[in-house]
């Protein structure tokens, strides 16, 4: 979607008289969009500025194709600045610009995580992710899905362009750590405007009027063979992911439902009831794959960050390279889709969706969204699971708006009980213990279960420490009872929960998914870092 298109002489024109944010904010309207907030019509008349002066006087040609605000499809992002043509030989190219506008005085790099630096957003220092490897992710996704590119092709050639960030902060920003991302997309900083303006001569020769712009547009969505090779690989080397009993029959009517959808047009709907452990994540990634691997369009949709976090890394192993970054999303990313824009949406964990999705407000309802985005949704759920006042996940919700958006609905449960030992009966001694419901379990269960109780939470956490080093997979868990001080979210050495001698950081923010990462066992973590992972101990 283009929201503001011209060329290099009708970008420079129209930023030289002051028309250049008034008509990106008609573009915003004319596509029923919001035209944003007022931080971001600022950084539009801050950043577009220094894209002036990087075009203004260059060898760039006046009828290169300009676009400003491109949307990504299947994300809610936007690309900030693209600008197309043709290089000597005759491929269409075309430059992407990631502007950022930090200044390099509270930016940190971050050593042990990939691609992440922290700096000022929103108000406080925040991890976030490295602008060059957002400008390469932004391009390998459109690589990834676009036909234009895929069938003409399109050269895609990304950087990022932070113009007020101060030379003497380089080092944090420009490391060797990130040398991975800053060699797919080469980062400029302030004082690298000529720099810039170098890389982008170097891609096009002569003008193309728009014209690979349009073509970028209007391409249709389908997964292109390397991402279809990558995703079947990855998930081939991982036995975790194998198929058994029930969850083998849904995936198959999953995957017949969605082909199905994209053959006859009509909208259906599969709801698969699960309980703990009965393997839902595990169905869901492999109709994920499978959808894939037939060409449809599919992402895997949570509110949860903490499973996608978890399964992106599962699958991707040891591998660098963050192929299948973009098929895991939020349950709030569809707030401006329109109706049908997706073949397939796979909704993991869907008892967390909430009404509103974002945190300002915006959209109607997680579930509605989902389902009016795609051809075929499949909604994962356990009613039971549901832990926020806000959490609006069930059945009978999913019916009704599958109802109101003409869609068939399915409906199939799973089975089996993969986690503890496939214990049915320890499931339904802890209902009866913790007074869920009564059962005939209240005197035990035939298992053999190590279960104890300590005095004191340093015990505790020193015994299934000790079981973390047998099996990497051991983690301390509590719920919110403490005061969780935003000042020391980010700190390890902050304590939040104080009991006696006992002391531990709780719920750390950090972009590491804490279920699988190195040195978790040294933190106690919530319920929404662990939901939907499995373990050896809690």
């Amino acid at each position: 979607m283009l929201i503001y298109e011209s060329t290099k002489s009708g970008f420079l024109d129209d930023n030289l008289t002051d028309q250049l944010v008034p008509k990106i904010k008609q573009g915003y309207e004319s596509k029923g969009l919001g035209i944003g907030s007022e931080s971001e019509v600022r950084s539009w008349e801050n950043s577009f500025q220094y894209m002036h002066k990087v075009l203004s006087g260059s060898d760039l040609p006046d009828d290169a194709g300009v676009a400003i605000e491109f949307k990504i499809p299947l994300t809610s992002r936007r690309i900030d600045f693209l600008i197309s043509g043709y290089d000597e030989a005759g491929n269409a190219n075309v430059a992407i610009v990631e502007l950022k506008q930090w200044d390099g005085k509270t930016t940190e790099t971050v050593a042990d995580q990939d691609g992440i630096v922290k700096t000022f957003l929103g108000g406080g220092i925040r991890e976030t992710i490295h602008p060059s490897y957002q400008a390469a992710s932004y391009a390998q996704l459109l690589r990834d899905f676009n036909t234009s590119i895929q069938e003409k092709p399109i050269h895609l050639y990304p950087a990022a362009y932070l113009h007020n960030f101060k030379p003497q902060y380089r080092e944090t920003i420009d490391n060797q750590i990130y040398q991975p991302y800053t060699e797919q997309a080469p980062l400029y900083i302030r004082g690298d405007a000529k720099k810039l303006r170098s890389f982008l001569e170097t891609q096009i020769d002569v003008g193309d009027d728009r014209e690979t712009l349009y073509e970028l547009s209007e391409g249709e969505l389908r997964p292109a063979k390397t991402l279809q090779d990558s995703l079947l690989a990855m998930l081939e080397e991982q036995d975790e992911f194998t198929l058994i009993d029930s969850q083998k029959v849904i995936f198959e009517t999953g995957v017949e439902m969605a082909q199905r959808s994209h053959r006859d047009g009509q909208k259906r709907v599969l709801i698969v009831d699960g309980g703990p452990g009965t393997g839902k994540t595990v169905v869901a990634i492999n109709i994920l794959s499978e959808l894939i691997q037939n060409d449809l369009v599919a992402q895997y949709v949570s509110k949860n960050r903490a499973p996608r976090a978890v399964y992106k890394e599962k699958l991707r192993g040891d591998k660098l390279v963050k192929e299948i970054e973009h098929l895991f999303t939020g349950a709030g990313s569809y707030v401006e889709t329109e109706a049908d824009t997706l073949p397939a949406l796979i909704a993991d964990e869907a008892h967390r969706l909430n009404a509103e999705s974002t945190f300002f407000g915006r959209g109607e309802n997680q579930i509605m969204e989902i389902i009016n985005a795609a051809k075929f949704s499949v909604f994962f759920i356990d009613e039971s699971q549901r832990v926020h006042i806000d959490d609006i996940g069930s059945k009978e919700e999913i019916r009704k708006h599958a109802h109101d958006l003409g869609a068939e609905v399915e409906e199939l449960t799973l089975e089996s009980q993969f986690r503890c030992n496939g214990s049915e009966g320890y499931l339904a001694w802890l209902d009866d213990v913790l007074e869920i419901r009564d059962t005939a379990n209240a005197d035990g269960f035939d298992l053999d279960y190590d279960l104890q109780v300590f005095d004191d939470p340093q015990t505790l956490h020193e015994t299934i420490a000790r079981r973390n080093e047998e099996t990497r997979l051991s983690r301390v868990v509590a719920g919110y009872c403490w005061e969780w001080d935003k000042e020391g979210r980010s700190n390890p050495e902050a304590y939040d929960i104080k009991i006696g001698d006992y002391e531990q950081s709780w719920n750390l923010d950090t972009s590491e998914p804490w279920a699988i990462a190195e040195g978790s066992i040294d933190e106690v973590g919530c319920i929404h870092t662990c939901q939907a992972v499995s373990y050896t101990h809690l």
